[in-house]
């Protein structure tokens, strides 16, 4: 009996660790999701300054028009410029799942994405579906890249 019950600690061990990479990795995506929501509330605000913190700094997009523009501070005046020639513009990327890598400290988040803004002919609403790489970066999750695919547009400038 006294072998089986000292084998018992270490398994109780194992599960217990099991369950932590779990907990963690919930943990994780629970981070991202509240990121995401903090950087949809930096656009519609139009805080550049806020909206470049979530950014790593190796920090790439492909936008839904076909742009790509490498890096934080390319990204910053695209903001900027897009603030200023829309002023009631906004975005909500809504995350539909958030995995955590098993291996490195690396996330996926997949979801959907919506703009609108006033354009000289009229309102404009545009979507579709994103994806965002995320890299833990001294214990904090930053977004390492973003693809954007736009999969409808309504308005006259569409």
């Amino acid at each position: 009996m006294s072998g089986s019950s000292a084998a018992f600690p270490g398994v109780l061990l194992l599960v217990l660790l099991a369950g932590s990479g779990t907990a963690q990795a919930s943990e994780d995506a629970d981070s991202i999701r509240i990121l995401r929501a903090e950087s949809n509330q930096a656009i519609a605000a139009h805080d550049v300054d806020a909206l470049t913190r979530f950014l790593d700094d190796e920090y790439v997009i492909a936008a839904s028009s076909g742009d790509i523009l490498p890096g934080r501070e390319e990204n910053a005046k695209s903001w900027t410029g897009h603030f200023v020639e829309f002023p009631d513009v906004v975005y909500v990327r809504t995350p539909a799942e958030v995995t955590i890598s098993e291996a490195y400290p690396l996330a996926i988040e997949n979801g959907t994405w919506v703009g609108s803004m006033t354009t000289e002919h009229g309102k404009l609403e545009k979507g579709g579906q994103y994806t965002a790489g995320w890299r833990k970066v001294a214990g904090v999750w930053k977004i390492r890249s973003e693809l954007f695919v736009a999969l409808y547009c309504h308005g006259i400038d569409c």
